[in-house]
């Protein structure tokens, strides 16, 4: 029998969940456990100190356990999404899959917890006994209306967040998708007509919000299987569905959807017709939520339609109104600042922050998770993507303020930006080390000519620069494609009013930069011609040129090419000798690797294959000089194969001769070698092989003897090792020239437009 594609799917879910080993989710011990003393302080006796703290001061378990950072995620499993009532231990899985998304999206520790009990208030007993272990707790899969009985019971025993996401996770994305929507249209919610199926959790919920957001009651229309939600009906009526009884007697979905300016549907599919979207106001708004099938597939909307603004709960469509954009990050502020409870506010403040996101220029990490999608605020982007790493800060950090601001926050935060620099660090690891070199560019107005100025990461990294620096980008291509592209990637910028550029294709200074490559290069056999010639085509001459002519600070290139490609034409322009400076070369390529354990620094990657003496020196103070410019004292260790002189041959005495150059004077920073780099990173066995050596504790910057022995280091690092790279950063060249490598990020072109921006007087 032939495999379907639904069945091969089916097996690939299955095989995930086995393989390699069963489940999604595994206990790490966050503090070493190697020897008796460790055992005495993590057990007894040691342990009983913290216990006692805790037991005369019961805020200080945030400080001694993971309990502020651990959210329960409870359900009995009878309203397991898709799936209806499967029981506690099917909806395993999904508990499972939830606290996976708790720790990539916000890094919250999580467990799961299903519990066999259907009785409302017996569960609600269970979780509530379960205060002492959680900072919150997110009910999950819970049916209605038992779910509405069990929140209210836990949120009145327990003095931690209760959060039924069901209802108030799906509520906001919702509500920040009907506010786009909405401002797209060009309608207010004190004005609109709502008309919704489904009257479980999740729809009284998002109903329940867009009244908060100020639709009038009288304006919802609700309907369920048993037709509209109206006064006098007795028929499968909670209290929640009551609070939206129209007057008059029974009608149906097609008797109340005239003029309705939205439709919110969390209910089965094809429940919208096309004769109905027909009746609604012009530009419709409809939430087309059911899964696996909407209301209505978004096509045949459009046909009756073509105004409309259309979102569903698929990740196939445009607008997917997805959980995962809000209870990672409302969780994350509340249990930051301690809170008690997760009120109106800030669930508010968690749609104005997810709406504006929308509204702002898409990150460059979340335009690459999504390639091909266009991700610009209009119809088809209403709200942002869940791989968008801006969430975090955004949206955790208005849910924090807005608790402080309404009392319930027990750990109140003090400096607000710091915080949010904080949130920034657990996605963006090069945060916190480059933080010193922001600061330090952000005194002078440098302006930083980019050679690749059509690439798209160059692109986004301009405006990124221009709205986190005070540098000025330059940037080398043909003004209409830069224009188109900025455009199609929903960029705010825009050439020629936002940065300069230079067209080599025609640009006025042509003849002034020909004519100065040509001066500089005429007894090295470049005829005018050929000086005519790569002007026009070699934008990293342009972009050279402009900083000789300093027209520009400095220049960045190596989006794609070779590396010593570059070099050769950043040393013919830049490494001569001038009126005004003492003549450059280059010292080496040094690169960042930013690792679990801090950073470790690389050098030589990419500039010299077999550096002599004199060059390996100079690369030692050169990484010095940038290893402060991290806020770091420098270590550095000189690698090879040999161990303090243990073997002869080319690498270990190239470094031995380099150890005496750098002796030859006093220095500022501490050095050691030749060494092994087990022995560079692991003080005890230096010291057992070399008592006397002159390095304390770990090495944090290894210069090489060898490009392969370099780049192999770092390559691995940053393959195997989940090392993140910040550079190369090309030292020697008075920061007038870096070339990055073809697998920069945005980001990386960022941090090295940083590291560009910074005068060399401000680090050495």
């Amino acid at each position: 029998m032939t495999e379907t594609p639904k069945d091969s799917a089916r097996q690939a879910a299955l095989d995930y969940h086995e393989y390699p080993k069963p489940g999604k989710l595994e206990v790490r011990a966050t503090k070493p456990l190697a020897n008796g003393r460790d055992l005495a302080r993590a057990y007894s006796p040691g342990v009983a100190e913290a216990c006692l703290e805790i037991r005369d001061t019961p805020s200080d378990a945030a400080r001694f356990t993971s309990r502020a950072n651990l959210v329960g995620v409870v359900t009995n499993g009878s309203a397991v999404l898709g799936l209806g009532n499967i029981g506690a231990l099917a909806s395993k899985p999904v508990m499972e899959g939830k606290a996976v998304l708790f720790k990539k999206f916000a890094n919250i520790d999580c467990f799961d917890i299903e519990l066999d009990e259907s009785d409302p208030e017996k569960l609600a007993d269970i979780i509530a006994a379960l205060e002492p272990t959680f900072g919150a707790i997110n009910l999950e899969d819970i049916k209605a209306p038992e779910a509405f009985t069990v929140e209210r019971l836990c949120k009145e025993r327990m003095n931690i967040p209760v959060f039924h996401d069901d209802q108030h996770g799906t509520a906001i994305v919702v509500g920040a998708a009907a506010t786009n929507a909405l401002r797209i249209a060009g309608k207010d919610f004190a004005d609109i007509k709502v008309v919704s199926t489904g009257g479980g959790a999740a729809g009284i919920a998002c109903l329940d919000m867009l009244v908060k957001l100020g639709v009038r009651r009288e304006n919802v229309w609700l309907v369920d299987l048993q037709g509209l939600v109206h006064e006098g009906r007795e028929t499968d009526m909670t209290p929640q569905k009551a609070a939206y009884a129209q007057p008059g007697g029974p009608r149906e979905l097609a008797d109340v959807i005239d003029g309705a300016d939205l439709f919110l549907g969390l209910s089965g599919g094809g429940v919208l017709k096309p004769e109905m979207v027909r009746k609604m106001a012009s530009k419709p708004v409809i939430l087309a939520l059911a899964n696996p099938i909407p209301e209505i597939m978004p096509d045949v909307a459009r046909e009756v339609a073509p105004d409309a603004i259309i979102a569903t709960g698929r990740s196939d469509f445009p607008n997917q109104v997805n959980n995962v954009l809000c209870f990672p990050f409302i969780f994350r502020g509340a249990l930051d600042v301690g809170a008690t409870q997760i009120n109106d506010a800030m669930k508010l403040a968690c749609i104005d922050g997810l709406a504006a996101l929308a509204r702002a220029t898409t990150s460059p990490e979340a335009a690459a998770a999504y390639a091909g999608e266009q991700l610009t605020f209009g119809r088809d982007y209403l709200i942002p993507k869940p791989f968008d790493p801006r969430l975090i800060s955004t949206v955790s950090s208005a849910v924090a303020q807005a608790a402080m601001d309404t009392g319930v926050a027990t750990r109140p935060i003090e400096d607000m930006d710091t915080y949010r620099d904080r949130l920034d660090q657990s996605v963006y690891r090069s945060a916190l080390l480059m933080r010193p070199v922001f600061e330090a560019a952000r005194t002078a107005a440098r302006r930083i000519v980019f050679a690749e100025g059509e690439d798209e990461r160059v692109l986004r990294a301009a405006q990124a620069i221009l709205e986190e620096t005070s540098e000025q980008p330059i940037l080398i291509g043909r003004p209409e494609v830069i224009e188109y592209r900025c455009e199609k990637l929903g960029l705010k910028v825009r050439p020629g009013s936002d940065f300069p550029i230079v067209n080599p294709e025609n640009d006025p200074r042509y003849r002034d930069y020909w004519e100065t490559y040509h001066r500089l290069r005429a007894r090295h056999g470049v005829t005018p011609d050929l000086a005519r010639a790569i002007m026009r085509t070699n934008t990293t001459v342009i972009g050279a040129t402009m900083v000789y002519r300093e027209e520009a600070d400095s220049l960045i290139c190596g989006t794609f090419g070779q590396y010593r490609w570059h070099l050769n034409y950043i040393e013919q322009i830049l490494s001569g000798e001038r009126e005004d400076d003492e003549p450059m070369t280059p010292h080496g390529a040094l690169s960042m690797m930013i690792l679990e354990d801090g950073p470790l620094f690389i050098a030589d990657t990419n500039v010299w294959t077999e550096p002599t003496p004199a060059q390996l020196a100079k690369m030692c103070i050169g990484a010095a000089r940038h290893v402060r410019r991290f806020g770091l004292t420098p270590k550095i260790a000189l690698c090879a194969h040999s161990q303090f002189g243990s073997l002869p041959g080319d690498t270990g005495e190239r470094l031995r001769e380099a150890i005496a150059l750098l002796d030859s004077e006093p220095r500022d920073f501490m050095y050691e070698g030749e060494m092994n780099i087990d022995s560079a990173l692991d003080p005890e066995l230096r010291t057992r092989v070399f008592p006397d050596n002159r390095m304390d504790g770990t090495a944090n910057a290894l210069v090489f003897a060898h490009a392969d022995a370099a780049s192999g280091v770092r390559n691995i690092l940053k393959m195997k090792g989940g090392g993140l790279e910040v550079g190369p950063i090309l030292m020697g060249m008075g920061n007038r020239a870096h070339i990055v490598v073809p697998s920069i990020t945005p980001r990386g072109l960022l941090n090295m437009a940083a590291i560009a921006g910074t005068p060399v007087a401000h680090y050495g």
